[in-house]
């Protein structure tokens, strides 16, 4: 029966806890977006990693204008 008397607080006290945590996230935006990272990973994103030669006329243009001065004047 002593058992009881500790883990009915401890208990009352966690499930504050879970309450105050899960009230911060909503307040935060946690739960704002939930499909958004699911479909985000569906896209590529790898246009850098595409060889110049692969690309099409229009970003090859894009591709030669994105690069510094520097890099200009060394090739």
């Amino acid at each position: 029966m002593q058992i009881v008397m500790i883990l009915v607080p401890v208990m009352l006290i966690l499930v504050a806890l879970g309450i105050v945590l899960f009230s911060w996230a909503v307040k935060n935006g946690q739960y704002d977006d939930l499909e958004g990272p699911a479909h985000r990973i569906l896209y590529d994103d790898d246009k850098d990693m595409i060889p110049d030669d692969a690309k099409p006329p229009s970003e090859k243009k894009v591709a030669d204008t994105d690069r510094t001065d520097d890099e200009q004047k060394d090739s």
